[in-house]
């Protein structure tokens, strides 16, 4: 592809390009030279788990790599330590090194889904390798960069301030060293959600600043929730996770089936290569086979086709009152007689004797599709039966 056709494919998932005719001398000059680009996005562990939201700027990422260019994955182990404030409404708590050490070390395995790997293509880099040497007068000449005015026109610092809500001042130091990484790691293109515009473009003005050619920002829309609402967030719980079960309880193809209508153009703008006069008629027509279609695609994508087709069967199994082939197994001491809210923990099902009793109470809980509601009865076994709560829970059990 020439330089307009590879900026036309990037403009799917690519809501602004700050400094596009730097980006067009970027990319022409490194077909000439033959000399990669440098990518560079930067995730904080704050969580232990991606979400389908990380996904959306990592796959720009990965047709950067195809083209031949290296991403530079920044794993923010001492940004972290210090809390990005972008989207807050209010200081953001501060996590325990050995929580960020753990959750990063889930994100380098984690991009592997969605990244090429090779050493070629992928540079992984810790933040504290340079920021953990800075000294306190090196971190305030890099503050003496911005003006509080400058920092103030951030939404979410402006808001905050205008609610009366406390801005600390750890926090405004955070753009000005998630800047600071892109001078040290000399990024030719660095990418973030739309939310990150702030950060990005401090990175840009830094390199300006050292004498450095100005990184190229490319931002990417936010990728809504399971709500409907929110961006998503492990804090609200409305995730996907890269590296959730295909199926079953919390699976990825539950959680899409349960996506909102409206959001279906979204998500496969964002999360899939379909052209849009296919699938735009496709979820006009049937928004849930469109849904089905999406649910397959992600989960061949970051699982296999095989646990596509598994999660499939389950979901309509499940979601149509039928009873799955496969099942957890729970193997009994003898025939009883049993009380059946031990055996509903001991299968998963319920995190206590208590809440099994509720459950049962409420007439959520079948033996080979009887509905039993007596949590005091005994029961006895002779041979293997299906214990069943709700739609979606079954375990077999044997005598």
């Amino acid at each position: 592809m020439n330089v307009e056709e590879q900026l036309a494919v990037l403009s799917r998932r690519c809501e602004r390009i700050l400094g596009e005719d730097d980006l067009r001398r970027k990319l022409a000059r490194s077909a000439e030279a033959g000399k990669p680009l440098r990518i560079k996005f930067g995730m904080d562990p704050t969580a232990p788990d991606m979400t389908l939201g990380h996904a959306v700027p990592l796959k720009v990422i990965r047709q950067f790599q195809e083209w031949g260019h290296k991403a530079v994955l920044i794993i923010g182990d001492y940004t972290a330590r210090v809390g990005d404030p972008t989207g807050r409404n209010k200081t953001r708590p501060h996590l325990s090194g050995e929580e960020i050490d753990r959750n990063a070390k889930t994100y380098v395995a984690q991009v592997g889904k969605i990244l090429l790997t090779d050493a070629e293509h992928l540079e992984v880099r810790f933040n504290g390798e340079w920021l953990g040497k800075m000294g306190l007068v090196d971190v305030i000449r890099l503050a003496a960069r911005k003006s509080v005015a400058q920092i103030l026109t951030r939404e979410d610092f402006a808001k905050r301030y205008a609610d009366g809500v406390d801005i600390r001042l750890h926090e405004i130091l955070y753009p000005l060293l998630q800047g600071w990484d892109s001078v040290v790691i000399e990024a030719d293109v660095e990418m973030g959600g739309s939310d990150q515009l702030f950060n990005n473009l401090v990175g840009r003005e830094f390199q300006k600043e050292e004498g450095k050619e100005a990184q190229a920002v490319i931002v990417t829309p936010l990728l809504v929730g399971t709500d409907g609402a929110d961006k998503m967030s492990k804090s609200k719980g409305n995730y996907i996770g890269v590296t959730d079960p295909p199926g079953g309880d919390g699976g990825m193809f539950g959680k899409i089936m349960s996506l909102p209508d409206h959001l279906m153009e979204s998500y496969y703008t964002l999360l899939t290569d379909f052209p849009k006069e296919e699938f735009l008629p496709a979820i006009t027509a049937n928004p849930r086979d469109a849904k089905v279609r999406l649910a397959k695609y992600i989960i061949t994508w970051l699982h296999d086709a095989v646990a596509a087709d598994a999660a499939e069967k389950g979901f309509f199994i499940a979601t149509h009152g039928g009873i799955p082939d496969e099942m957890p197994e729970v193997a009994l001491d003898g025939s009883g007689p049993h009380k059946l809210a031990p055996l509903m923990v001991k299968a998963g099902m319920a995190a206590s004797n208590g809440e099994a009793m509720r459950k049962m109470k409420e007439g959520a809980v079948k033996i080979d599709g009887q509905k039993v509601t007596d949590y005091q009865k005994d029961y006895t076994f002779d041979h293997p039966v299906v214990l069943q709560m709700g739609s979606r829970k079954f375990a077999r059990l044997r005598p």
